[in-house]
């Protein structure tokens, strides 16, 4: 199960994510390794905010094959390579996480494994124990 955590002891979250999230009941945890803009053709999205489309829904794709979705997302660590993207990072995010409010970190760098590439985001997810 997870169980956003808020306190008024720190600062509240400055965007839609929870200051943290507690996963309990001895569930598994999917690991998805950094998802950037490129889709199932190979190909880079030719836009921004295409890349960042693409990399999110890379990102839940790999999730659904494990029969999980935005709710089941614990954290979230993206990586953009332009200050100017933030609200453009966060309108996407908070579409394609549909109202789910995982911990989650943003960091600005100055460059991905690849010159082209604006986005990349990894994930934590809570997955119920398989017998």
């Amino acid at each position: 199960m997870l169980r956003p955590i808020a306190t008024d002891k720190a600062p509240p979250p400055f965007s839609a994510y929870s200051q943290a999230t507690r996963v309990s009941g001895g569930d598994d945890l999917v690991f998805v390794s950094g998802q950037v803009g490129v889709g199932l053709d190979g190909k880079l999205a030719t836009t921004v905010e295409g890349q960042h489309e693409t990399a999110w829904t890379n990102l839940l794709a790999i999730l659904a094959s494990e029969g999980l979705g935005p709710a089941d997302i614990a954290e979230v660590t993206a990586y953009i390579t332009d200050a100017g993207d933030t609200a453009l990072y966060r309108t996407v995010r908070d579409r394609m996480l549909a109202g789910a409010v995982p911990a989650s970190t943003l960091l600005v760098i100055t460059a991905l494994a690849h010159p082209d590439w604006k986005v990349e985001i990894a994930a934590v997810a809570r997955a119920a124990r398989q017998p």
